[in-house]
């Protein structure tokens, strides 16, 4: 399902909010907004680097984003001070920006780039050596472009690196988090001087510990640090970024947690527009973001985004689509013409509809459940948020 597609089906949406009762278009707009930053807004995440420039950024981005980058790329220079597209090995894509060495001839262009397109982390990277000079220029160079990222009214995070030529006990700490003297003094005179400038406090995540290694080397232990880091991404980033970095980290927790907001958007958009009283006027919506929602599932998942695949999956949990379900919303469509009671079970048959093809397309494509269990997800979770949301009266549609 294509951009243009989705373009109007949430066009569509917008239309329908018009005839809604005044009361609940606020709690409408409400669900849409992560749909349309979901599926419309969608992008690669961006990140700028920042700090310590020793490590070429192909060893950098292959370690952080577990990338085993083509042999090829090492001989590739990458264009410093300006955004650049990187294709992690099909799972995804990120933007990055190398802002490391910066000076005062080159500030203001990574400055232009930061308005032109803002920035939603900074990564800086430090070493011992670098946390040695007093006052660093690269952590100030740091301040000046969050706030030249914040003139462009996003307001990015920072996580800081503590880079070692050895593989320490991998941890990732919080500000304020206190360690035992044991511990390698790097990440807290990294934390330290981060702190020392409000500018930079305020933005402060975590700071992490690396032992960066050559592109393809990554051991387990490597890898175990690279999961937390890019779980702690897909939580942090904001949701236009999130769906691509879930499909970089494959965090199961993470993108069940973004399949489940999908599905609860969709759902209460899908009950608003069942209960409109306009009759069959929503069939081709109700259906086309119903699959929407699923294709969607599919891609957090890894999967490619595919409206065929989607009608096929809703196709095998038994939802009739075609003649079959034309009658079965026919028949909702007939109801609305009975005010009151029949525009409430409408929208509640299509919200319970809704909910129940959401859950099962989570359980079969990120929980491993078999098509069998699907099925018996479908059935089970419409059943249960009918009787949730069913009104006194024992009329039903279906």
């Amino acid at each position: 399902m294509n951009r243009p597609s989705l373009l109007h089906i949430i066009e569509r949406l917008e239309g329908f909010l018009g005839k809604l009762p005044a009361s609940i278009q606020k709690p409408v707009l409400h669900e849409l907004t992560p749909l349309k930053e979901l599926f419309l807004q969608q992008r690669p995440p961006r990140f700028v680097l920042t700090g310590s420039n020793k490590l070429p950024v192909q060893e950098v981005v292959a370690t952080l984003f577990a990338w085993l980058s083509p042999a090829e790329s090492h001989d590739v220079l990458m264009e410093l001070f300006r955004w650049q597209s990187i294709d992690l090995g099909g799972h995804g894509t990120i933007a990055l920006l190398d802002a490391r060495g910066a000076d005062a001839s080159t500030t203001p262009n990574i400055q232009d780039e930061l308005l032109r397109q803002p920035a939603d982390m900074f990564l800086h990277l430090a070493d011992d050596t670098d946390l040695a000079r007093v006052p660093s220029h690269e952590v100030a160079n740091l301040a000046a472009l969050l706030a030249s990222n914040s003139a462009a009214r996003t307001e990015a995070k920072v996580i800081g690196i503590a880079i070692h030529d050895k593989a320490p006990a991998a941890r990732a700490i919080h500000n304020g988090e206190t360690h035992p003297p044991t511990q390698t003094n790097t990440r807290s005179k990294l934390q330290s001087e981060l702190q020392e400038k409000l500018e930079i406090r305020k933005h402060l995540l975590q700071i992490f510990e690396f032992a960066f290694r050559p592109a393809g080397a990554a051991g387990a232990e490597m890898r175990a640090d690279t999961q937390r880091f890019m779980s702690l991404l897909a939580r942090e980033l904001p949701n236009e970024a999130r769906i691509e970095m879930v499909r970089i980290a494959r965090d199961r927790a993470a993108q069940i947690e973004i399949a489940q907001m999908l599905v609860k958007s969709t759902t209460a958009v899908c009950a608003a527009i069942g209960a409109q009283p306009i009759p069959l006027a929503d069939l081709p919506i109700l259906t086309a973001l119903q699959l929407a929602m699923v294709s969607g599932i599919m891609y957090i998942s890894g999967r490619e985004r595919s409206l065929r695949a989607a009608t096929e999956f809703v196709a095998a949990l038994g939802v009739n689509v075609g003649a079959g379900m034309i009658l079965r919303e026919g028949t909702r469509a007939v109801l609305k013409f009975f005010p009151g009671w029949g525009n409430v079970v409408c929208g509640m048959v299509a919200g319970a509809g809704t909910y129940g093809i959401g859950r099962a397309a989570i359980v079969y494509l990120l929980e491993g459940a078999s098509l069998k269990d699907a099925r018996r997800t479908y059935l089970t979770s419409r059943k249960k948020r009918a009787q949730r949301h069913r009104q006194p009266s024992r009329i039903t549609c279906e």
